[in-house]
């Protein structure tokens, strides 16, 4: 082995410590999540352990070493003279605002879906073949609508549909839109909420899916013109779509060229495709940072794996750039690609005939 330099041995142990404790933090922000312990905080103010328990109707003594976590990794707040815990504005928004803009605790259903399933990754790694999205634990699919609903909430209305080419006067109109790959739905009834004299057909292969999202809609109201199939995306039922959207999930499809040429097929003639994938750029080095290590892992466990169980298996993976999905879109028939915006999180893609 090379000599170690002990300085920058100190700082990657110390970088690792912090990971230890956020690997470790996982599980209890999902106990914290599903025990409505955060919601609890953010309505009550300061609390005491004792306080706390009793009001979610759980033991002290197991909340008071949850909280003592919490406070250490800096998820909550802890006033040592009043030895109060308390969740600030930002923290609550985070942990406790499940339809609010910045809410991430359901993105940890997500990583314990990846912890449960590793042993089947570990296989496909030696055999090369690849694990359906339908073979991971149902954990996933709840936590993938929780993360992404939140930035569904916070900008598919109010920025991405706006910066596409003349689609949300058709959506106000009255317009035909199929959301293929919908999962459960939230992004489909987000739509049909905002453009209520337009109707929303959301399509997927997993039937489990379909049926929660069919629940989720008869929830909000909006089933009679919110509707959900399972179907797979080179052969979902329709044509003369005005508005075809994939939401984070072309880079999951085995044959995404396929898909995009029956997306060209059903649309009208002046209809648009838009396409919302993970933030990316064209090359690895420029996607070393937070975000891109986020994606490449979920694309690790999930994307990439999903992929390679299908036909064809292209395996784009969750951080595909804009350059190589243009390649695809423009190979299903596209001609015009073009990108309409973007958040830290997300690249927002139009393509027309």
């Amino acid at each position: 082995m090379a000599q170690l330099d002990e300085t920058k041995l100190n700082q990657f142990v110390g970088r690792m410590l912090g990971d230890m404790g956020a690997a470790l933090g996982a599980a209890l922000v999902l106990v914290g999540d599903r025990l409505g312990l955060y919601k609890a905080m953010a309505e009550a103010g300061p609390v005491t352990p004792a306080q706390l328990a009793k009001s979610t109707g759980t033991s002290e003594r197991y909340v008071r070493e949850w909280l003592a976590a919490q406070a250490a990794a800096g998820y909550v707040d802890y006033d040592k003279k009043t030895q109060q815990f308390s969740l600030s504005p930002e923290q609550a928004a985070v942990f406790a605002d499940e339809q609010g803009p910045a809410f991430l605790a359901g993105f940890y259903d997500v990583v314990a879906a990846a912890v449960r399933d590793e042993p089947k990754i570990t296989e496909a790694f030696r055999t090369g073949k690849g694990v359906g999205w339908h073979e991971h634990h149902g954990c996933l699919f709840r936590g993938t609508e929780r993360f992404f609903r939140t930035g569904y909430n916070r900008h598919l209305v109010k920025e991405w549909l706006p910066a596409l080419e003349n689609v949300v006067p058709k959506l106000e109109r009255g317009a035909r839109v199929a959301d293929v790959g919908c999962g459960h739905g939230a992004s489909t009834i987000l739509m049909a909420q905002a453009f209520p004299k337009s109707h929303c057909h959301g399509f997927d292969y997993h039937l489990p899916s379909i049926e929660r999202a069919r629940s989720s809609a008869q929830a909000a109201g909006v089933a009679d013109r919110c509707t959900f199939e399972v179907a797979a995306a080179k052969e979902y039922p329709g044509r003369d779509y005005d508005l075809v959207a994939c939401f984070d999930c072309l880079h999951d499809m085995g044959d995404p060229v396929g898909a995009a040429r029956h997306v060209r097929e059903s649309l009208a003639a002046d209809g648009t495709w838009m396409l919302v994938e993970p933030f990316a750029n064209d090359h690895l080095h420029e996607n070393l940072n937070p975000v891109g290590r986020v994606y490449y892992a979920a694309s690790t466990m999930i994307c990439t794996p999903a992929s390679l169980s299908q036909e064809v298996g292209l395996g784009l993976g969750a951080q595909a750039g804009e350059a190589r999905l243009k390649e695809v879109v423009t190979a299903g028939g596209f001609t015009r690609f073009r990108r309409a915006t973007e958040t830290p999180f997300n690249l927002i893609l139009e393509a027309r005939r």
